[in-house]
């Protein structure tokens, strides 16, 4: 049972580390996204630089590869192991941010830490979401709804009382999205990040 549970690891971080925005944008628009815009590979850039369906369709895939993981996990493989749990969620994680399809670069993980989160706790990641949607709303910037959304998941855990190990992964996960936007971080506090429209 260990070694699936290895394999099992192992291959949600190969699913995680899919690029899903560079596999679009080069079908459709025959460009490589990551030379183009922000040279990101998320839902946000592909939307940008070749269509809003596109970047929605980057979206649904690069979520989709969060969620199915742990479903599996928490329903079928280890619903007891909150090791395993934290294991599967940074597997999938580091896989989308440091995919060796991309010489261990990657995307910023926002999308793939919802899906994993809507698995794992599917009220907590849609108030989550709703933050990020307020967020957006009145500042203009997708990144920093991004980080504000991250960053309030571990507090809406906790108050519905969730086990210690998915409060952890999300701060795990909080962590990451910061250090993966620390350039927008910048580029916000300078007034040179991109507004969203």
């Amino acid at each position: 049972m260990i070694f699936i549970r290895i394999i099992f690891v192992l291959l949600s971080y190969i699913i995680g580390a899919i690029p899903f925005g560079l596999i679009i944008s080069r079908k459709i628009a025959g460009i490589d996204i990551t030379h183009e815009g922000s040279g990101n590979i998320g839902a946000t850039n592909v939307a940008r630089e070749i269509g809003l369906k596109w970047g929605f369709l980057t979206l649904f895939f690069d979520l989709a590869k969060g969620f199915f993981p742990l479903i599996i996990v928490s329903r079928y493989i280890a619903q007891d192991n909150s090791i395993f749990l934290i294991f599967t969620s940074m597997a999938v994680l580091l896989g989308h941010m440091f995919s060796p399809f991309l010489n261990f670069k990657g995307g910023k993980g926002v999308a793939t830490a919802f899906g994993i989160f809507l698995a794992l706790s599917p009220l907590s990641a849609l108030i989550s979401l709703c933050i990020f949607l307020v967020t957006v709303f009145f500042s203009n910037y997708i990144s920093l709804g991004s980080m504000v959304g991250a960053c309030t998941m571990p507090i809406i855990l906790s108050f519905f009382n969730k086990p210690a190990a998915l409060i952890f992964t999300a701060l795990f996960t909080a962590t990451l999205i910061l250090i993966t936007h620390s350039g927008n971080i910048t580029r916000i506090i300078t007034g040179k990040e991109r507004k969203w429209k």
